[in-house]
């Protein structure tokens, strides 16, 4: 028996979001295999914690993993990391913890 394929998903904002918003999902890949992933450390503790087991965890799928950090958690990333990251990574992956 094959399972379904969601096709769109709803985005809830913490920020007293009155009705969630609906947006379709990206296509997904069949494989991470010769993929380049790129990890986004935004500077909270031990994000890069987390980010180091995922790293290993995504070089045994057979992606290649590019890591990045933001200077600080409070603003949003510099433009120029954002263009980096996504002229250089087919997926991201961000890093929130505490």
């Amino acid at each position: 028996m094959s399972e379904a394929i969601e096709t769109e998903t709803a985005l809830l904002d913490p920020t007293a979001e009155a009705i969630p918003s609906s947006q379709a999902l990206s296509p997904r890949q069949d494989s991470l295999e010769g993929l380049t992933v790129g990890l986004l450390d935004i500077s909270k503790p031990r994000g890069d914690v987390f980010l180091d087991r995922l790293e290993g965890h995504l070089a045994r799928r057979g992606a290649t993993v590019a890591r990045f950090t933001k200077p600080t958690f409070t603003k949003p990333a510099p433009v120029d990391l954002r263009q980096e990251i996504t002229t250089t990574c087919d997926a991201v992956i961000e890093a929130l913890a505490d």
